[in-house]
């Protein structure tokens, strides 16, 4: 078992605030990120549900993160656009990487 973590944040977004929020996840993003971030990713599904998952080296390095409210970037992000976020994390029990897909 690795010592990887995955959190996601989860809210339902109106329709009307789902340009925003795209573009500011995009701003985000572009930004220095926090140490411990392996990959995140901004996820829409059906219902108006959108969540940011993100994969974290361990769980010292998500904690780090969630302990500084200006730090804690997800969470922050649906509050801006009037959501109410959610919070799941997830052990990495067994990981396999495939080859990058190219575009």
């Amino acid at each position: 078992m690795s010592g990887r973590v995955l959190s996601e944040v989860s809210a339902v977004v109106a329709a009307e605030r789902e340009t925003e929020l795209v573009d500011s996840y995009r701003e985000l993003v572009a930004g220095p990120l926090p140490d411990g971030l392996i990959r995140t990713e901004l996820l829409r599904g059906p219902g108006g549900r959108w969540r940011v998952q993100s994969l974290w080296r361990d769980r010292i390095a998500l904690e780090a993160v969630r302990s500084n409210p200006r730090l804690a970037a997800a969470p922050r992000l649906f509050a801006m656009i009037g959501a109410e976020p959610e919070l799941t994390v997830f052990q990495v029990s067994v990981e396999q990487v495939g080859a990058p897909v190219l575009d």
